[in-house]
């Protein structure tokens, strides 16, 4: 029971993951490699403060969100001048350098040793110290996300974000100052993304550079493309496909690295399917391109 309870933990942190690349992905058109480097600075963030600080769940969580929003302009602002290939080898080279600082700044991350002895959360004197518990958070950090990406979404600056995927310079002739709609919901996908990272630090009470490589932002990637963009089932159909099925290997008795490997071929497998057959994803309003 409790191996299923970490199970579908992991399955809502990485919905959360989905949703907020869905807003770039999905409702924008912008498809980010750096997604695991905001997972990656809500997670140390709100490490470093309650580790260092000795500072709260809610105000980790808060702490790394508003960082992230802050360093996504460093990325956005830049690089959404860019258009298409060239806008996702911006952000591929800014995962590889929020990485490599997770790695190398030893005195601040401990580099590759981790941070280890992050204390669980704990809201209002409410202990989440068991897996039950823990999936009721995450659980309501997930439809936070959902209902935070929703109202963007339906919303006139959802309207805009629409119109920049379909034709942004037709939305550039209606008068929209499509830089800002596009540095906006990076702040806000890039704020998200923290949150589920400082989740995952104080589930997991440990992290290293490992957990957040661009073999992460591939991941989360792929659950938008499998799950389907722009839809608002699909972050979710995606991450309980991409979480549990992987799982299943761990039952047939193979040696763990050699499910590890596995596990990247089904990943690789399954997204060249989708883009073959089906690009909309599983129930995907919107297609990628093949």
């Amino acid at each position: 029971m409790e191996y299923i309870l970490h199970v579908l933990v992991l399955v809502t942190i990485y919905t959360v993951l989905a949703v907020s690349l869905d807003l770039l992905a999905g409702q924008t058109g912008l498809l980010s490699i750096a997604h695991a480097a905001f997972y990656g600075l809500g997670a140390y963030a709100s490490a470093l403060l309650a580790v260092r600080w000795g500072a709260g769940f809610l105000l980790g969580v808060f702490g790394g969100m508003v960082f992230a929003a802050f360093v996504s302009f460093a990325v956005s602002l830049p690089s959404l001048r860019l258009h298409d290939d060239y806008f996702v080898i911006a952000t591929f080279g800014f995962q590889m350098i929020l990485f490599s600082i997770f790695n190398n700044w030893v005195e601040l991350t401990r580099g590759p040793l981790g941070i280890p002895g992050i204390p669980q959360a704990v809201i209002f004197g409410w202990h989440v110290d068991t897996h039950g518990k823990f999936l009721v958070l995450s659980s309501v950090f997930a439809a936070l996300a959902y209902l935070t990406v929703w109202r963007l979404a339906t919303s006139p600056f959802g309207r805009v974000l629409h119109a920049i995927r379909e034709d942004e310079v037709f939305a550039k002739s209606l008068g929209k100052n499509t830089l800002y709609f596009k540095v906006a919901a990076f702040a806000v996908s890039a704020a998200l993304a923290a949150s589920a990272g400082s989740l995952y630090a104080h589930y997991i009470t440990y992290i290293d550079p490992t957990s957040f490589s661009v073999m992460e932002s591939i991941l989360v990637i792929s659950i938008v493309i499998i799950g389907g963009a722009g839809s608002t089932w699909g972050p979710l159909i995606g991450a309980v496909v991409l979480v549990t099925l992987p799982e299943a290997l761990r039952f047939i008795g193979l040696p763990s690295s050699v499910a590890a490997n596995l596990r990247q071929i089904f990943y690789g497998a399954l997204l060249v399917f989708m883009m073959m057959f089906r690009p909309r994803g599983l129930v995907g309003r919107y297609r990628f391109g093949r």
